[in-house]
């Protein structure tokens, strides 16, 4: 295998991880609706770790996805 093909193969193994973080956001929110739905009066107290987990979600996403990016076209 030539480090061209290692790089695309590589390239396409951390695509999976951006297709991960869009689990992770949709479990993110899921779990938060379902706490809201249970106890509507604490949902204001908990709105700060909705956010926090979505951009952590999303960062790990975006991150996958420049490794991607820099297997592809940078990486020789």
């Amino acid at each position: 295998m030539d480090a061209h093909t290692a790089a695309l193969l590589g390239a396409g193994l951390a695509a999976i991880g951006a297709g991960m973080a869009a689990i992770g956001v949709g479990n993110v929110f899921g779990s938060f609706l379902e706490g809201a739905l249970r106890n509507p009066g604490a949902a204001d107290g908990q709105q700060g770790r909705l956010f926090i987990g979505f951009a952590a979600a999303e960062l790990l996403g975006l991150l996958a996805f420049v490794v991607a990016m820099i297997l592809i076209f940078v990486a020789k």
